[in-house]
């Protein structure tokens, strides 16, 4: 006999109590709270399917017109996606407000909010296009500046190939983000975050646990390039201004720089952070071939000092000032493993994985798109871009400076002039990434907990804007406090990317890809969701649903993923041990922190 979902069953004893007790029939999508667990995973994937099909429809009838000026310098939007009536107007709504100043997910609201304007509230943030995704993509994920570094610290072989690996599985994982998306994200219920898959695929536990790492690791992120950016513009003041101070420049400049909300309006900026980071590299390239490396802040980041600090340590020093008088130990490159000290090279493999973190704000961007089958041509013309930058940046840096390699490259130049360039132009770009990684990260806070918890307005309402506002500077404030207390930059930014990083490109993808592929495949004849009485019939559930629904359709892509999972975590474990050795190391030595005027780059 079938089985029938919660919702056949509260039903059947005669409503849900969030609605008054004249109404009967199905709970439509807009007076369902965020994040039910009510809502089967069957009922996302229907909503799911309407909406795909409107989205191919109206592409079909109005297919977008992108030269070559709109890929390179994408606009803003004329707006969202486009909405559907409310009571027989043009979609604004007989109500001015519509779902403006309402609270969502709130108890008897079928009569405040009717089905058009919750969808059209979904459909309004959808503005960003295709092209305006790939440079925010790029945005977030090029950083090329520490490449040099990691082949320094693993070797010519050993750093070709894993930097290629890990870039084919990070297109993967995206790829795998992608198709999970497309499958649960409607108008009706719209997935808005990376926590919302993990939720519609596990259920509640992956849930909290992808929001915390997310939060956690975006504040981090934010943090350490306020960090940073105050080490470049105390290198560039020459250190005569106070290093605090050259660090919480960069935070209240981040409190206005925050205030952007739609990541449609980052996409303008976006495009200009990777132009200016492509000129950071082609200038940096041409001074490496004409001037040595910058030797005396090599004891503070380069890969010798990693790998061997006797391969950086000046001899036939005299006086006060080593430098002052010295032979520098010639450039050395190392074709296999520098070191046979294997956390050496899975610290230089952390910083790399660093640099293809991305994937953690992949479903943010696919939730502002318009047409979110786009993503996917954005993210693979974005990883194939990015990986090249990666190799040719790297090896060319690792060419000239060997051992030398600093972790920052363009602060690694010798010449205090090109010093500055750099520097003032990776603090401009600087400062975009570290805006768009607050802006999600301040999105997953509202989203699920503001909104959530305290029933805070939504963002598209004046109420929210508002909020908004208030929010940007406490969360800027809260990351510069946070990175400024750990002395160890390079240590603070492995830790992150073997912690954080590495779960959200390449364990998190496939877990969620298992539990989506899991359910999807485990429906039989006679089951799913009905629209029309809101009732989900199941035939059977727990541990043989799940064996069914492993085995059944390509069972072997499963056995794959579940791998691609274990893999990860050992990744992330070996990372997390060698980054915290470093750490420890770090911390046994008097270290200088942001809450001091001495520079950790002065060492004069």
């Amino acid at each position: 006999m079938a089985a029938t979902g919660e919702i056949a069953a509260i039903a059947a004893d005669g409503g849900d109590p969030r609605f008054p007790p004249e109404y009967q029939g199905p709970i439509p999508p807009s007076n369902r709270l965020l994040h039910d667990p009510k809502v089967s995973f069957y009922e996302y994937t229907y909503y799911a399917k309407l909406t795909r099909q409107e989205e191919e429809d109206s592409f079909r009838t109005n297919p977008p017109t992108v030269g070559l000026m709109q890929v390179l310098f994408p606009t803003k939007s004329a707006g969202g996606v486009t909405p559907i009536n409310v009571n027989g107007s043009n979609g604004s709504g007989s109500d001015d407000k519509g779902i403006s100043e309402k609270k969502v997910g709130e108890p008897r609201q079928t009569i405040e909010i009717s089905e058009a304007e919750w969808t059209n509230a979904s459909r309004a943030v959808r503005t960003a296009s295709g092209s305006a995704c790939f440079y925010l993509i790029t945005t977030d994920i090029l950083g090329p500046f520490g490449v040099g570094f990691s082949m320094g610290c693993l070797g010519w072989g050993p750093g070709i190939g894993l930097f290629t690996v890990f870039g084919l599985l990070a297109g993967y994982s995206g790829w795998l983000l992608w198709n999970v998306f497309l499958g649960v994200d409607s108008y009706q219920f719209p997935a808005k975050n990376y926590g919302d898959l993990a939720f519609r695929a596990w259920g509640r536990p992956l849930r909290h646990i992808v929001n915390f790492l997310q939060g956690l690791q975006l504040l981090i992120s934010v943090g350490v390039i306020v960090i940073s950016n105050g080490q470049a513009l105390s290198q560039i003041s020459k250190f005569r201004l106070c290093y605090a101070v050259c660090c919480l420049i960069w935070a209240i400049a981040g409190f206005v720089i925050g205030q952007v909300r739609t990541l449609q309006k980052f996409g303008i900026l976006a495009n200009a952070a990777v132009f200016l980071n492509l000129l950071i590299m082609f200038i940096t390239m041409g001074v490496f071939a004409h001037s040595p490396p910058n030797y005396p802040i090599s004891v503070l980041g380069s890969a010798g000092g990693v790998v061997n600090p006797d391969t950086i340590t000046p001899s036939n020093a005299t006086g006060v000032n080593v430098y002052a008088n010295f032979t520098q130990p010639p450039i050395i490159h190392y074709n296999g493993m520098p070191s046979k000290d294997l956390t050496v090279g899975i610290f230089g493999l952390m910083q790399g994985v660093y640099a293809y973190a991305g994937a953690q704000l992949f479903v943010e961007f696919m939730a502002e798109l318009r047409r979110p089958r786009d993503f996917l041509k954005a993210m693979w013309g974005a990883q194939f871009f990015i990986y090249s930058c990666y190799m040719i940046y790297g090896c060319y840096t690792y060419f000239w400076q060997g051992q030398y390699s600093y972790q920052i490259s363009y602060q690694g130049v010798s010449p205090y002039s090109w010093q500055t360039v750099g520097n003032v132009l990776a603090v401009i770009s600087g400062l975009i990434a570290a805006a768009l990684y607050g802006n999600i990260g301040i999105k997953v806070i509202y989203n699920n907990l503001l909104m959530e918890w305290f029933h805070a307005p939504p963002l598209i309402t004046k109420r929210g804007k508002i909020l908004w506002s208030v929010i940007v500077p406490i969360y800027w404030i809260i990351a510069f406090i946070l990175a400024a207390s750990i002395p160890d930059f390079f240590g603070l930014t492995g830790v992150t990317a073997a912690v954080c990083f590495v779960q959200f490109t390449y364990t998190f993808p496939p877990l969620i890809a298992l539990g989506y592929r899991i359910q999807k495949h485990a429906l039989q004849e006679g089951e799913g969701f009905d629209p029309a009485t809101g009732v989900v019939t199941l035939h059977d559930h727990g541990i043989r649903r799940l064996i069914r629904g492993f085995f059944a359709d390509k069972w072997y892509y499963n056995v794959l993923h579940v791998l691609y999972v274990i893999g990860a975590l050992s990744v992330s474990g070996l990372g997390a041990y060698s980054s915290i050795t470093q750490l420890i190391s770090a911390f046994e030595i008097p270290q200088l922190n942001a809450f001091s005027c001495t520079s950790p780059l002065n060492l004069g």
